[in-house]
C-alpha cells in the first residue's frame, strides 16, 4: 500500500472512482457529488497543484484524495460547534475508494497516510467535511478518530457537517 502524489497519468483512473462514488451517492439518494461534482477538470486541478493523491496497492489506484495544507474558506465560520482547535491544519476532500476495494480498510489507510504526512510537516491537525445524509463517509471519518465539530456551509450554500482530528505521533 503507497499513498503518493497523483499524476496526469492517474487520472483515467481517479475518474473511474469519481464515477462509482458519484454513482453510489446516488445510489443511496444523497445529492452530494452529483451534477458532475466533482469534474475532470476539478482533478486535474488538484494533481496540477500538487494536492490530489493516490493510494495504490500492487500497481494499482484504489482510492483518491485531495490533501491541501492551507486553509479552508469554508471553514472560518462553523455553526452549532466548534472547532478542537484554532490552529493550522490541512484538509481533506473529494475522498474515495474504488467499488471492488470497498469495506478492505483502505479508506482509513488513505486517512492514515495523510496523519503521517501531517505529522511529517508538524501540522497540527486535520480537517473534514461530508454531507449529512453521507453515512458511509461519517462512519469512515468518524472510524478514523475523526471528532464531530459542527455545521459549514459551502460557497454555494450546501450544508457540510465537519470534522476535526489532532495530530499526534502516539497514533502511530
Amino acid at each position: 500500500m503507497d499513498l503518493k502524489k497523483a499524476s496526469s497519468g492517474n487520472l483515467l483512473a481517479i475518474m473511474r472512482i469519481i464515477a462509482e462514488a458519484q454513482q453510489f451517492l446516488k445510489s443511496l439518494g444523497v445529492d452530494q457529488w452529483q451534477n458532475g461534482y466533482p469534474s475532470e477538470e476539478i482533478i486535474n486541478n488538484d494533481i496540477e497543484h500538487g494536492n490530489g493523491y493516490i493510494l495504490t496497492v500492487a500497481d494499482e489506484v484504489v482510492a483518491f484524495a485531495t490533501v491541501i495544507f492551507a486553509e479552508e474558506p469554508t471553514y472560518a465560520n462553523i455553526y452549532d460547534g466548534q472547532w478542537l482547535t484554532g490552529s493550522e491544519y490541512a484538509v481533506i476532500h473529494r475522498m474515495a475508494v474504488a467499488n471492488t476495494h470497498k469495506e478492505k480498510g483502505y479508506g482509513q489507510a488513505v486517512y492514515r497516510e495523510i496523519e503521517r504526512m501531517a505529522l511529517t510537516r508538524k501540522t497540527p491537525s486535520l480537517r473534514v467535511d461530508t454531507h449529512e445524509d453521507n453515512i458511509p463517509m461519517q462512519k469512515l471519518i468518524t472510524k478514523s478518530g475523526y471528532t464531530y465539530c459542527g455545521v459549514i456551509y459551502l460557497m454555494d450554500g450546501s450544508k457540510r457537517i465537519a470534522f476535526e482530528r489532532i495530530v499526534r505521533p502516539a497514533h502511530f
